[in-house]
């Protein structure tokens, strides 16, 4: 019933995981796909910007775990459109560029994915290091903003925009010893709610959502806490990329048509009282 035929979606952290499977998934539903990722498998740049955001994202493009290409490449044998694009969502500039070039290419935006993100910053709040608290306010919560910003004019003078940010249940919840995670996620939800508020009377609906414990290859190589983590949730079980992906698709899509500012939490219940 998801019909996005005609639409271009871009997808920021879509080289693996959640952002990944939104690229493929909205692409299935008939949009065509721009995939955005600091980490490129052919760009010999990307080494250089893996060292600079912190150890996991070295250890994915060391691992091979890095498909922003293929991702489009896939996406192109669906036949849609699809450019896989190099763009640090922290770097306000590179950020228009990309966005003016999408445009140009692709002749509008239609649907943002604000996927990018940072999670490998792990610390009670006496051993939380400043630079990783600055990076990942830059990264989680203003690389979002920036690419609000870049899209909101074209999406404005479409009169057509469909924007989905990524929080996350430690946004709602908090998360021990994720002091900036967490206030990341959170603020998300503020910028969220705000732009919902400015984009209603534009034709602009602006929604987040919260995803719980899901199977990432981040999350697979994770501290060694999984199985406490997934005992959490309601349901008992990791959930999948896919799982976000679909309630994405559903978002963007006109079924949710009269849906704006809303936090969808895709979480298993792990909010909930469980015992």
């Amino acid at each position: 019933m998801i019909n996005l035929e005609g639409k271009v979606a871009l997808v920021t952290g879509a080289s693996r995981g959640i952002g990944r499977a939104d690229a493929l998934v909205l692409a299935r539903a008939g949009a065509d796909v721009v995939v955005t990722d600091i980490l490129l498998e052919s760009d010999l740049e990307s080494r250089k910007l893996a060292d600079t955001y912190g150890p996991l994202a070295k250890a994915m493009l060391q691992s091979g775990q890095v498909y922003t290409e293929r991702t489009a490449e896939e996406i192109r044998a669906m036949g849609r459109r699809s450019a896989a694009y190099r763009m640090d969502v922290t770097d306000p500039e590179q950020v228009r560029e990309v966005f003016a070039r999408v445009k140009e290419e692709f002749g509008g935006l239609h649907i943002l994915v604000n996927n990018a993100g940072t999670l490998d910053h792990l610390g009670q709040i006496e051993n939380q290091k400043d630079e990783l608290w600055q990076r990942d306010l830059q990264v989680n919560l203003t690389g979002a903003y920036n690419c609000c910003k870049a899209a909101w004019p074209i999406m404005k003078e479409q009169g057509d925009g469909r924007i989905v940010n990524m929080s996350s249940v430690a946004g709602t919840l908090g998360g021990f010893g994720q002091a900036s995670y967490s206030t990341t996620k959170a603020g998300i939800i503020g910028l969220t709610k705000s732009l919902a508020l400015e984009g209603a009377r534009l034709g602009i609906r602006v929604n987040a959502v919260a995803p719980g414990i899901i199977g990432t290859e981040a999350f697979k190589m994770g501290t060694g806490h999984q199985e406490r983590m997934i005992a959490r949730t309601a349901f008992r079980r990791l959930g999948e990329p896919e799982d976000v992906a679909y309630a994405i698709a559903f978002l963007v899509s006109d079924l949710a048509r009269y849906i704006t500012g809303v936090v969808l939490h895709v979480s298993g219940g792990i909010e909930l009282f469980t015992f």
